[in-house]
């Protein structure tokens, strides 16, 4: 397979490998073998029950951190192919970007580093790769995953100075000022393209957004008349679904097409090219990126900021902060494994299994958890 791949382009002949030496497989490939490895991951399935905007119990058809990541990958595939990338490798990391994400989406986040303040902080991002490193325990000969180091580099997406010195090899890049991947750098956009348009669709479904507001957003407005003028009598969930799959069309062309005009300019001739370009190759044209960007920040202003979703901003929040205090005063509360754990470690290390716990918990676990704690 990786004969037909860009000379730019990850090699599984040219990886740096996995950190624990394994025979190769005789019927797939090492990217191929991290995806799956990824898919079987208790972490992955978690992620069904986890909030991307809504909350678990507020509806069954909001996407969750599981759909998002479904999403997520077949952006990237399909930018991948289109630009002759690994495409098991872009679509290994698009699934395995948000294994380390607490429950109730970013004010779990937010609320979980709070609390760990004084013991290094909390980042859902590092926390994946600690996951996929660390947390998961399905094979003899080694904790976590194993994976290849340019899946691992993926996931890493930002990391401080201080955090890339404790990380080794995954964190050299920050230390030097280097760019991952073009595979990473795509899931990366992948991801931003994948919530951005979707949110959309949850934030109409719910109710928090309207048509009136959306269509003074150039990037949904211009898909409406296009739509508008080829279906005027369209006025169903249809109408949606045609102005988003539209969105994502453009965005995803746009990215493809710029990003292929960037390597032409560069010509970089392997992988290390890319990660010495001094900045990324992949992206959106500047007219798209302004697009992208204003429709963000309209979310921000009035999906994410809605005061329906502040009121339960808050009471989730309150939830996760019950849960860190309940299990850092007396930690023999949590299941075994964790109570074991903590009862070896003290101050910030006893945080740390504290913080893994309650990331790991999906929302429904944690609203129960709470339940359970408060009566």
């Amino acid at each position: 397979m990786d004969t037909a791949l860009a000379p730019y382009a990850a090699n599984e002949s040219q990886s740096r490998g996995r950190r624990h030496p394994e025979p190769r497989s005789a019927y797939r490939g090492e990217y191929q073998r991290d995806r799956d490895r990824i898919i079987h991951s208790t972490a992955f399935r978690r992620l069904v029950y986890k909030t991307q905007v809504f909350v678990n119990h507020e509806g069954d058809l909001y996407r969750t951190r599981l759909t998002h990541s479904l999403e997520v990958s077949q952006i990237g595939r399909t930018v991948a192919v289109a630009l002759q990338l690994n495409e098991p490798l872009t679509e290994a990391i698009c699934l395995a970007h948000d294994l380390g994400h607490t429950p109730f989406g970013h004010a779990g986040q937010d609320t979980l580093n709070a609390c760990m303040q004084d013991y290094g902080g909390f980042e859902h991002n590092l926390q994946s790769l600690r996951v996929v490193d660390v947390l998961e325990a399905k094979y003899a000969d080694f904790s976590g995953l194993n994976l290849m180091f340019e899946t691992r580099e993926g996931i890493l997406k930002h990391c401080s100075a201080h955090n890339a010195r404790e990380l080794g090899d995954v964190g050299e890049r920050f230390l030097n000022r280097k760019q991952p991947g073009l595979e990473a750098q795509i899931a990366n956009i992948a991801d931003a393209i994948a919530y951005n348009n979707h949110d959309v669709d949850d934030g109409l479904r719910a109710g928090l957004l309207t048509l009136e507001q959306l269509r003074e957003q150039p990037l949904f407005a211009s898909r409406f008349d296009e739509v508008h003028e080829r279906y005027p009598e369209l006025e169903d969930r249809r109408l949606i679904y045609e102005i988003i799959r539209r969105m994502i069309g453009a965005v995803v062309g746009d990215l493809i097409e710029e990003t292929r005009r960037r390597l032409d300019d560069v010509a970089p001739g392997s992988i290390d090219d890319v990660r010495e370009a001094g900045k990324p190759l992949a992206s959106m044209s500047d007219t798209m990126y302004e697009q992208h960007v204003s429709l963000k920040r309209f979310l921000y202003k009035h999906l994410y900021r809605h005061e329906q979703k502040l009121e339960m901003t808050r009471k989730v929040q309150a939830m996760v902060s019950d849960l860190f205090k309940a299990y850092m005063d007396d930690f023999q509360i949590m299941p075994d494994e964790f109570a074991a754990a903590a009862a070896l470690a003290e101050g910030a290390d006893r945080a740390r299994i504290v913080a893994d716990f309650i990331a790991g918990m999906t929302d429904r676990y944690a609203i129960s958890a709470h339940e359970a704690l408060t009566g």
